[in-house]
């Protein structure tokens, strides 16, 4: 058949009618979902003064222009004073408060441990029910997202607010606070990677007599580790950045130092503190890494 008969075929000319509209609708979906997005983000930076003007010197500006100029000033005071000649002295000066420092970027450093831990336990045992392709009962899939969503819905500050006001002034506060918080954030993480698991293993302990525990333990539980792993160590990192923040409040760590030099405008101390939670936060990541890495193999493929 030629050609031109293939092209005057009447299947052939209705399948290319339904292409075209199928790929006009496809257009006008994407050109009505781009709108959508732009009406929102243009409404967003309108609630939030994005688009804001303030008077300086006699005239309109642009509130975020005008504010770089602020910016770049707080910025010049958090750099500590550093001369060659005297630099060890400088540097004395700039971390004067090194051994109180120390103390309290260990108990971040615990928090962190401690509510990672207090997550990932959460978080595995309500992943599993969870999942919709795994769970026993459809009540405890429901039950188990539910408390999955309120528990990493509320910020890690209100429940360091909470647990303050019922237990006190500590790291506890500061542990149950991110702990709950991760239990949340993991749980969710936990669960799409169930939702991904290939089922052909869990039916095969199935059909071998193991029951629900058995299939998720030897069925489920080996494919998805890596990726629990993964996620639970990104998750630790985070944690730290947060255990060193709620103490804002009173639950530990180094925040309470944050707080009382944000209060005492001490910028020597804020940058001191701050460049101590970096180097903490980029060895805690390059130690991860090389754990990733060295549980799922990648360092022994690329030899």
């Amino acid at each position: 058949m030629t050609d031109a008969a293939l092209s005057a075929s009447p299947a052939i000319r209705a399948f290319e009618i339904d292409w075209r509209e199928a790929r006009r609708r496809a257009r006008l979906e994407q050109a009505v979902g781009a709108g959508a997005i732009l009406v929102l983000l243009l409404l967003s930076a309108w609630l939030g003064d994005f688009f804001k003007t303030v008077r300086v010197r006699g005239e309109d500006v642009w509130i975020v222009w005008a504010g770089l100029p602020r910016l770049g000033e707080y910025v010049w005071k958090l750099l500590p004073t550093l001369r060659w000649e005297s630099l060890a002295a400088d540097f004395a000066e700039w971390f004067w408060r090194w051994r109180v420092w120390l103390q309290l970027l260990v108990e971040t450093i615990l928090i962190a441990c401690m509510a990672t831990l207090l997550g990932f336990v959460g978080a595995l045992v309500l992943s599993f029910p969870a999942a919709r392709n795994l769970a026993p009962a459809r009540w405890l899939h429901w039950v188990s997202r539910r408390y999955l969503e309120i528990a990493r819905t509320v910020p890690e500050l209100v429940w360091a607010l909470i647990f303050v006001y019922c237990l006190g002034v500590g790291p506890l506060a500061g542990v149950l606070a991110i702990g709950l918080h991760a239990t949340g954030a993991l749980g969710k993480l936990y669960a799409e990677v169930n939702e991904n698991a290939d089922m052909r293993p869990v039916e095969g302990v199935r059909a071998a007599g193991g029951d629900w525990f058995a299939q998720m333990r030897y069925g489920v539980f080996p494919q998805v580790l890596p990726n629990i792993l993964s996620y639970t160590l990104l998750r630790f990192e985070i944690n730290v950045r947060s255990s060193s923040i709620i103490g804002f409040v009173g639950a530990g760590g180094l925040g309470q130092e944050i707080r009382t030099a944000l209060s005492l405008q001490e910028y020597a101390d804020i940058s001191a503190l701050f460049v101590i939670i970096l180097f903490t936060v980029f060895a805690i990541d390059f130690g991860c890494e090389k754990l990733r890495h060295r549980v799922i193999g990648i360092g022994e493929a690329t030899r």
